[in-house]
């Protein structure tokens, strides 16, 4: 299929095509963080426990962590037509399976499979966009993929969130099959029928294909896992990182020296794009890593529910649909440089909103903050892959869209990971530098000790029997959970003000290497 009749024009059949892949990427995202909200019940529904539950989210993780890359390579066998028809059938298929699942096992597999299948739908959205569009419409093309990235991640856990507390968990999976089926339709109506190139099998990158899916989900299951099992300590921790470095840098020495590759490593080496790359992998851990920060606060800080937690990121998704569409004129009139530079200073800017916030900090605090994190991330993920596309051959696309996804999600793996460790060793260190000053010999324990009493009491309390009463023995055991509770609290909320700051500073560091790129109009 021709991308373009004349220089701006795009068939009827090509914007189908355009809107079906961006169907699918919505899709495919949304599942990553649909089931974040819902996993207590999923797992008390199905009996399983913490370790098991957390698998859920993991299975999926893995699966379309490896698949992501391959996507180039499979369209170079199969045809795009083909891949997209049965990666989408595929989902739809074990979206089902999931929602069915009688056991954890089953809904693990599920999980792993429809990731799998699902994962091709991400990489196959950007293809579709530089290669059915003209250049002129690329800004275009990435507002809409911006809006598939990004609504899907807000949209997640509201989704999820939602219809676990009016139905059931069940529904988050149900709802993937109406529109895989209107994905199909598209496709099999839009896409032209490719010829297959079963002879490239046996030309296929066989040890590259091995040790990168032994690298990235070994790479994976540590960052999952590593928190539960106290990372290093733990020897399966240790054995999965060791896994992923070999086969990593094994994958890697391959790929640079096959003449026929089955990623073009070689791509980083062009200055914008290998930037732009760059760039990628920074933002989506910031990204990936303060969407996971997010619903925690909210739950571990303010008590909120599922639903709640839904609801206070209904802006955050609203705000981003509407800049993307926005973005693209803001390129005509600056630069593809200048849009980058500012998002990054305005999600440095969302970021540092956060970083004083205490026991009334709720969604008051927390949803401007969101909103104004919208728009910057908004400006660059439109603007930073129209930059890193720019000037790509044809030939190449399929493997820089592989790519650029990839190093965007493990990014977001490892941000994640580090920001969920980074909250609980904060949190300790918080907690000791309080507690020093929390003693038995404090005026000021003495002094709220007294208060607190008269409260719990429900009248004046002397300050001798709140302090050293033999009655008040009881009175003082709950004063003290109060104040360790307190404590707690505090030590969390200045953790998790440590986490926006860096997570700050990280895309201020970003809009001064933004500052290389080339300075490009669309």
């Amino acid at each position: 299929m021709s991308g373009a009749q004349s220089a701006d024009h795009v068939s009827l059949r090509g914007w189908v095509a355009v809107l079906g892949g961006v169907v699918g990427c919505f899709m495919a995202g949304m599942n990553v963080h649909v089931t974040n909200a819902s996993l207590p019940d999923v797992r008390g529904s199905l009996g399983a426990s913490f370790e098991e539950g957390s698998w859920i989210t993991t299975a999926y993780l893995v699966a379309e962590i490896i698949v992501i890359p391959m996507t180039g390579w499979l369209v170079s066998v199969f045809s795009m037509r083909r891949v997209l028809m049965v990666g989408t059938g595929g989902f739809v298929g074990f979206s089902i399976l999931c929602s069915t699942a009688p056991d954890i096992n089953t809904m693990i597999a599920a999980r792993a499979l429809q990731g799998a299948f699902g994962g091709v739908l991400i990489p196959l959205s950007l293809q579709i966009i530089v290669t059915e569009l003209p250049v002129a419409k690329h800004p275009f093309g990435m507002a809409l993929f911006a809006v598939s990235n990004n609504v899907a991640q807000a949209a997640g856990p509201s989704l999820g969130g939602w219809l676990t507390q009016a139905y059931s968990w069940r529904w988050i999976f149900y709802l993937q099959v109406p529109p895989g089926l209107l994905l199909l339709a598209a496709i099999g109506w839009a896409m032209p029928r490719g010829e297959a190139r079963i002879d490239r099998l046996r030309e296929g990158d066989w040890a590259g294909i091995a040790t990168m899916a032994l690298g990235l989900s070994a790479l994976q299951i540590m960052l999952e896992e590593g928190e539960r099992k106290d990372w290093f300590s733990s020897s399966f921790i240790v054995e999965a990182g060791l896994v992923a470095m070999v086969s990593l840098i094994a994958f890697v020495v391959i790929e640079l020296r096959r003449e026929k590759p089955l990623i073009n490593l070689r791509l980083l080496g062009q200055a914008n794009f290998g930037l732009a790359s760059l760039m990628q992998f920074v933002f989506g851990a910031i990204v990936f890593g303060v969407v996971f920060l997010v619903p925690n606060y909210f739950a571990e800080t303010q008590g909120y529910n599922a639903q709640q937690i839904g609801m206070t990121m209904i802006p955050y998704g609203l705000i981003q649909f509407v800049m993307s569409f926005a973005t693209p004129k803001l390129m005509r009139w600056t630069s593809v440089r200048t849009i980058i530079i500012a998002g990054f200073v305005i999600m440095a800017a969302g970021c540092l909103m956060n970083i004083h916030l205490d026991g009334d900090a709720a969604a008051n605090v927390i949803v401007p903050s969101l909103v104004v994190r919208g728009v910057g991330q908004s400006f660059i993920v439109v603007a930073l892959g129209v930059m890193a596309m720019q000037g790509m051959a044809k030939a190449e696309m399929g493997s820089a869209s592989g790519l650029f996804s990839t190093v965007r999600n493990v990014g977001g793996a490892i941000g994640i990971a580090l920001a969920s460790q980074f909250v609980v060793e904060r949190e300790k260190l918080h907690a000791a530098r309080i507690g020093e000053a929390v003693t038995p010999f404090s005026q000021a324990l003495h002094d709220r000790m007294v208060e607190a009493a008269g409260v719990l009491a429900g009248r004046p309390v002397a300050r001798h029997a709140a302090l050293y009463g033999k009655a008040a023995e009881s009175l003082r055991q709950q004063i003290f959970a109060l104040i360790n509770q307190n404590l707690h609290r505090e030590a969390l909320l200045l953790a998790y003000s440590d986490a926006f700051l860096v997570a700050g500073l990280c895309m201020l560091l970003c809009a001064g290497g933004s500052m290389l790129l080339g300075r490009r109009k669309p």
